[in-house]
């Protein structure tokens, strides 16, 4: 069975001086291949907890992950992760940066080369082969990070803040990447953001999820990530609808920090 099942996942971190963190508690979703999901919340919500579970980097407390029919159970190249930080091999060049994965399943070289050339085509790199990382603007290192993702050919891509860190221009531009990438691929995409316009932009189901412990407190369906693939994102932005689901989110996001807030603040 093709998809990603969340069932039930509960965290709790434990901590030296006898206290605990409920960072999670009973989230269920089910995914289906090739869907795009954007996830919000409030700060200390759980989202980046709530992915490197799906990541297989935790074990969560309760519940589990499937995908595919089995059962997460570790790291695994079915599943890629693109950092805020690109997280590239600084010694390498953009190649062998992307060729890694490849290489480390023992592909054949002619294989690998074809591939690697691709993929830095498909993300606007073709030419930049032989450069050195630290020669690359942040939106191209993350245009390596996604590269280098996609060669392991993963059923699902994990995306955390991968674009937090960009200046205006460059993040608008990564975004039609995103998207770009995410129909021609038809890869399963989670992507966690801070921003509000983002995830409705990158999301055709976009999460909310309630302050500490982390659960879905709302989810949407929108149609701006499939405007998105073939319009100006500028000009989605301008469509019916969009501006009134931005407010709302804001406020409820803006509401949730308030009680975070008073929260710490009575304490």
């Amino acid at each position: 069975m093709k998809g990603l099942t969340i069932e039930n996942i509960s965290m709790r971190f434990d901590l030296a001086n006898g206290e605990s963190i409920q960072a999670l508690k009973d989230v269920s979703l089910d995914i289906k291949e090739g869907q795009i999901i954007s996830v919000l919340g409030p700060s200390g919500c759980g989202k980046t907890t709530l992915l490197n579970i799906i990541a297989g980097f935790l074990a969560p407390t309760a519940g589990r992950v499937n995908l595919n029919g089995h059962t997460v159970t570790g790291p695994d190249a079915e599943r890629g992760m693109v950092f805020q930080q690109g997280a590239l091999f600084e010694w390498m060049n953009v190649r062998s940066n992307v060729s890694f994965g490849p290489r480390m399943k023992r592909m054949p070289k002619s294989e690998q080369d074809k591939k690697v050339q691709h993929l830095l085509e498909v993300v606007g790199l073709g030419g930049f082969e032989d450069k050195a990382v630290y020669e690359l603007s942040g939106g191209m290192q993350q245009r390596v990070a996604l590269a280098r993702c996609l060669a392991n050919d993963p059923d699902v891509i994990l995306m955390d803040e991968p674009l937090g860190a960009l200046d205006a221009l460059t993040r608008e531009k990564m975004q039609g990447l995103v998207l770009k990438l995410w129909k021609e691929t038809g890869k399963t995409i989670i992507l966690i953001t801070h921003s509000v316009e983002e995830a409705i932009l990158l999301g055709e189901r976009l999460l909310v999820l309630a302050p500490r412990p982390g659960r879905i407190h709302k989810e949407y369906q929108l149609p701006y990530a499939e405007m998105g693939v073939t319009m100006d994102l500028r000009e989605v932005k301008k469509t019916q609808g969009y501006t009134e689901t931005r407010e709302e989110i804001l406020a409820m996001i803006w509401d949730m920090e308030e009680e975070i807030m008073g929260g710490a603040g009575e304490g």
